[in-house]
């Protein structure tokens, strides 16, 4: 078998196509962690469906669904919520305005919680930190 020649641009393109397609395949989510984000796609509320963080499957161990979350401990609420929404001023704790949009955070984020929980098989739900988003959103995050 005769193989065409390549040129070593060319070589270093096709390996960054491989890795490309290799870390793909190993970040995309399996079948069920897939089904169960489209649940919360097709069965969540119009709040839900408009909020502007996606609350995604991220796996699926054994009876327990691991949910992405952009907020915890370790990274405040004020932070994400001053990318969500940035014409608030979330250093003032007091200001209504941000009170209103850390409720509507906890509303959706609860919600998408009891879609997920309410799945066949599913008898538990823990949240991850979406650290992935949170750094492309210019948050630092810590390191686990």
């Amino acid at each position: 078998m005769n193989f065409p020649r390549l040129k070593s641009w060319q070589w270093a393109l096709l390996v960054i196509a491989c890795l490309v397609a290799l870390d793909w395949a190993i970040r995309r989510p399996d079948a069920r962690s897939r089904e169960l984000t489209g649940i919360i796609a097709t069965q969540g509320s119009a709040q839900l469906k408009a909020y502007p963080y996606q609350f995604h499957v991220l796996r699926v161990e054994g009876k327990t669904a691991v949910l992405s979350t952009p907020r915890s401990f370790e990274v405040p609420a004020f932070k994400v919520l001053g990318v969500l929404y940035p014409e608030i001023n979330v250093k003032d704790h007091n200001n209504p305005a941000f009170i209103a949009v850390e409720q509507q955070l906890g509303a959706v984020q609860a919600e998408a919680r009891n879609i997920v929980a309410a799945q066949p098989g599913i008898a538990d739900v823990r949240w991850e930190l979406d650290r992935q988003w949170l750094r492309q959103h210019g948050i630092e995050v810590p390191d686990k």
